[in-house]
């Protein structure tokens, strides 16, 4: 089977420090994959391992086509103008500026605007324009909506699916967990430099396990219980509940989110 990425017991040594220890992993044709770690699990060195921005000590990494990268730092000098920025590039990858692209995208009416006057979300949509350019086959994208407000972080998650159905290969770095469980089919959680989990969120839920939390509204205030099962655990709760006489008021049961699944993994890794 022939995969967009793939990655082969991949180490990395800076000295004797191991930084990453025999990573292997493969991404499918039209995937969003998400990649996961706190600081100084190897997420970015992985990162760049595999979009060819750093070396590796040994292993095998094959990448299925072009790639496309957006930096989380990226930036441009701030008197440069958006349109000239845009020819430059294409320029650089020897291609036409597709004016849809520009379009889908909301920039192409800021072609005469200079760069250090654009907003934060303008200059991220511009800097993914600047990256889907050539039409990639593969997108990076290292924190894209970090500095977005809300309506800004809707919109480029809209364009990231819109692109994804379009069959482009979706490689995505982020701290906000929201994102990731609404965009990702897959996801590789690194901790000291091993992955500690690949699979999806709901198979995440089902390894840290405690995936509901139960809140009880009684005479005695609110409670809250962590469970796996909901049914099980809710007459087990309520029956307590009814031999002590308790009054219960409201019952609410809520799905644990990735973040605090992500949480939980990170704490029984470094036990």
């Amino acid at each position: 089977m022939s995969y967009a990425i793939e990655i082969i017991d991949v180490k990395k040594n800076y000295g004797k420090h191991a930084v990453l220890k025999g990573i292997s992993l493969h991404v499918a044709h039209g995937e969003i994959f998400g990649i996961l770690g706190v600081n100084g699990a190897g997420k970015t060195t992985l990162l760049e391992c595999i979009e060819g921005f750093r070396s590796y000590s040994s292993g095998t990494i094959k990448i299925s086509g072009t790639i496309g990268v957006q930096l989380q730092a990226s930036s441009l000098p701030p008197y440069i103008k958006v349109g000239e920025a845009i020819s430059l590039f294409a320029k650089a990858k020897h291609v036409k500026i597709d004016p849809f692209l520009l379009n889908d995208l909301g920039i192409h009416d800021l072609q005469k605007k200079l760069y250090s006057k654009l907003s934060a979300g303008q200059k991220r949509r511009l800097h993914l324009a600047l990256a889907l350019l050539d039409k990639p086959d593969i997108l990076f994208l290292d924190e894209p909506t970090t500095e977005l407000d809300v309506e800004g972080r809707i919109a480029l998650h809209n364009e990231i699916q819109r692109l994804n159905k379009q069959g482009t290969t979706v490689i995505l770095s982020s701290h906000d967990m929201a994102e990731v469980e609404a965009l990702c089919n897959r996801i590789a959680i690194l901790n000291n430099g091993i992955i500690s989990f690949l699979g999806t969120t709901d198979e995440l839920a089902s390894k840290v396990g405690k995936s509901y939390t139960i809140k009880i509204i009684s005479k005695l205030g609110e409670e809250e219980y962590s469970a796996v099962s909901v049914a099980d655990s809710l007459l087990r709760i309520l029956e307590e509940y009814k031999q002590k006489h308790i009054p219960i008021y409201d019952i609410k049961v809520h799905r644990g989110t990735l973040e605090q699944h992500f949480i939980n993994l990170s704490k029984e890794a470094g036990k």
